[in-house]
């Protein structure tokens, strides 16, 4: 199908495909963070009902390192908020490619379909009215 497609709707599509390929790493991306930041969350919450006395370790690659409550909750607060940051601007992110992508095809579909006017978003054919009368 591509090979009768006029070389401008080519690089369209192409395009559509790179646009899909970063919409899906981007929620992969945006889902990995949420999970990080639920698991933070909840230690957070954990650390919180936990006495400051306690003794406490924290993982530090394959070693275990002693560590005080404070450092332990600084740490973790820090990270929550970091990790809050990350997935609201992966949010945006995949809000920005969503619009580009919506836009590339519209683009596609009048340059294949020969016109269609004023923003049938995903119509299979603007041309077909309501029905009715």
């Amino acid at each position: 199908m591509q090979g009768n497609l006029p070389p401008e709707a080519q690089e369209k599509l192409e395009e559509l495909q790179d646009l899909q390929e970063t919409a899906q790493q981007v929620a992969t991306q945006k889902q990995q963070a949420e999970t990080q930041l639920s698991e933070a969350e909840s230690a957070l919450d954990a650390l919180e009902d936990i006495d400051e006395d306690t003794g406490m370790y924290r993982q530090v690659g394959e070693l275990l390192v002693e560590s005080d409550y404070d450092e332990a909750y600084d740490d973790l607060d820090e990270k929550v908020d970091n990790l809050e940051v990350r997935v609201e601007t992966l949010e945006k992110q995949e809000e920005r490619v969503q619009e580009q992508f919506e836009e590339l095809q519209q683009e596609l579909q009048q340059m294949l379909g020969g016109g269609g006017g004023g923003g049938g978003a995903g119509g299979p054919s603007p041309d077909v009215g309501p029905g009715g009368d």
